[in-house]
């Protein structure tokens, strides 16, 4: 789901303010600066993870039950083969809308190095929304959106890492989730209307293949990371109850030169993903942006039918991709 929570929205945007940071002239300049004393891990390419963005994209939104939808599954699950997951499994079932909707759905799920003991837990959804309903005209407001952004950019930046760690392979274990029905939510007030989003992530942490032993240590939301001039606060929730990776991930980001693009200071809370894996034991940072400059809360591109490919920027994925690579390449086997 994609919204603030209404009884801390207000208070928490008083309270922390949006930070003007440059663009991409200026990320690539700190990149420099730092590039002596900075060792990138990997080879994040940018382009790629632009391109498996744009090659969701042109299979249509990707809203369950539509041909769209059951193409890109394929194209995702073949992805990951050819990226050397160890496995690739497919988690079907049909799950119930708010609005009485059947929509059958499919989890994607992927192993790196499944013999290790500490595992890295990496999430984005990959359906799309199915009515625009953010777009001033009421004529529009039926109609799917594209999902360049919201869906679009979380995969591709991961389909991108899955590329690097089948050429070099991690220390520790990375499991990749790609979770359906994240936005098929009722967006009527929000209030009492948490559980009608991220429907298969409800259904996943029901059925998930982990027990008290062998969960991830922490887990890693991408959502909405590949927008044109975006900044990513500490999401309130990822801080407050998976405060150990959102430290870690925010000051990898400084540690890259990134920390024009990840602000460290807490924004606001989000419902999504991260909330049913953190009830579930598994402590989820979201890295989403939330407190956009322009609009302060999401972009403007947020459930509407601009979240295409000409808002999508490589500088952004580019930074999301180089920081979780880097966390990623640092985890050792065993905690």
């Amino acid at each position: 789901m994609k919204k603030l929570t209404a009884k801390l929205s207000v208070a928490i945007f008083i309270a922390t303010a949006i930070c003007s940071c440059g663009g991409s002239a200026k990320t690539a300049e700190k990149q420099e600066k730092v590039a002596d004393h900075v060792m990138l891990l990997g080879t994040f390419d940018k382009d790629s993870a632009y391109r498996y963005v744009a090659e969701q994209v042109a299979f249509g939104p990707r809203v369950p039950g539509t041909a769209a939808h059951d193409e890109c599954g394929r194209y995702l699950v073949d992805c990951l083969r050819r990226f050397g997951a160890d496995t690739v499994y497919e988690q079907k079932a049909v799950v119930e809308a708010f609005n009485g909707d059947k929509l059958p759905i499919t989890n994607i799920f992927a192993r790196y190095n499944p013999e290790a003991v500490n595992r890295v837990l990496l999430v984005a959804h990959w359906d799309s929304r199915p009515w625009a309903n953010m777009e001033s005209t009421e004529d529009k407001r039926t109609m799917p959106v594209p999902g360049a952004n919201d869906g679009g950019s979380g995969v591709g930046v991961l389909l991108e890492i899955a590329r690097n760690l089948g050429l070099k392979a991690p220390d520790c274990g990375v499991d990749i989730l790609f979770t359906d029905a994240e936005d098929y939510g009722n967006s009527n007030g929000f209030v009492n209307n948490d559980e009608s989003w991220c429907l298969g992530t409800q259904y996943w942490v029901k059925n998930m293949p982990y027990n008290s032993v062998n969960r991830p240590s922490y887990g890693i939301l991408l959502d909405m990371v590949g927008g044109s001039g975006a900044r990513f606060h500490r999401e309130l929730l990822s801080n407050n109850v998976a405060k150990a990776p959102t430290v870690k991930i925010w000051s990898e980001a400084k540690s890259l030169g990134f920390d024009d693009v990840f602000i460290n200071k807490v924004g606001g809370a989000v419902v999504d993903d991260h909330v049913f894996l953190n009830k579930a034991g598994i402590p989820t940072t979201d890295i989403i942006e939330h407190m956009s400059e322009v609009t302060g809360d999401f972009p403007a591109t947020w459930h509407t039918l601009d979240d295409d490919m000409q808002h999508i920027s490589t500088t952004t994925l580019d930074a999301v991709g180089k920081t979780v690579l880097n966390v990623i390449y640092k985890e050792k086997a065993i905690l």
